[in-house]
């Protein structure tokens, strides 16, 4: 893939978690991570979801790598592997589950079954996700989506939406 900032060839773009979460929430967030475009680290939101994360579930392994994958938290019941995604609230939850499917999905690939787990630690909520042919079927979709979004000379245009007020690339889009 050729990056038009940077005038070269990106190294091969491995869909992962994150860029499956972004796509259900920002299309054009999803180009600008495969780009590398770096968001506003010092924002306040960036920082609650790093405290958060390092903070909840102490007790459990966390930020365990599987492949080409990383979550959050690792756990076997039942024979199953457990895995755990924390998240700082449920407000978008569709693009939690999606993102956790996509881990579920990373495992089964793997020759591993797996279900999963959305944790809300200041909600005190968990929502369990178990990988179905249609969550398979929509996944392998949004990995083209992706891919085609990530293989474009540049971003899709700023569409404002919701999460625009917190996100830490708003100066990106709306300077």
């Amino acid at each position: 893939m050729y990056d038009i900032l940077r005038g070269d060839y990106l190294e091969a773009l491995r869909v992962g978690g994150t860029l499956i979460w972004y796509y259900y929430i920002c299309k054009r967030e999803v180009w600008l991570m495969a780009h590398n475009i770096v968001s506003d680290q010092d924002d306040p939101n960036i920082d609650i979801g790093r405290f958060m994360h390092e903070n909840s579930y102490k007790r459990k392994k966390k930020e365990i790598s599987i492949g080409g994958i990383k979550v959050d938290v690792l756990d076997k019941k039942d024979g199953y592997l457990m895995i755990g995604e924390i998240k700082k609230s449920s407000k978008f939850i569709e693009s939690s589950k999606m993102q956790l499917a996509y881990y579920l999905l990373e495992l089964k690939r793997n020759g591993l079954e797996g279900r999963g787990v959305l944790m809300f630690p200041q909600e005190r909520k968990r929502e369990t996700i178990e990988l179905t042919d249609e969550l398979i079927e929509e996944l392998e979709g949004a990995e083209k989506d992706i891919m085609e979004i990530c293989n474009r000379p540049y971003p899709p245009k700023p569409n404002k939406i919701n999460m625009c007020k917190n996100c830490a690339y708003a100066e990106f889009c709306w300077s």
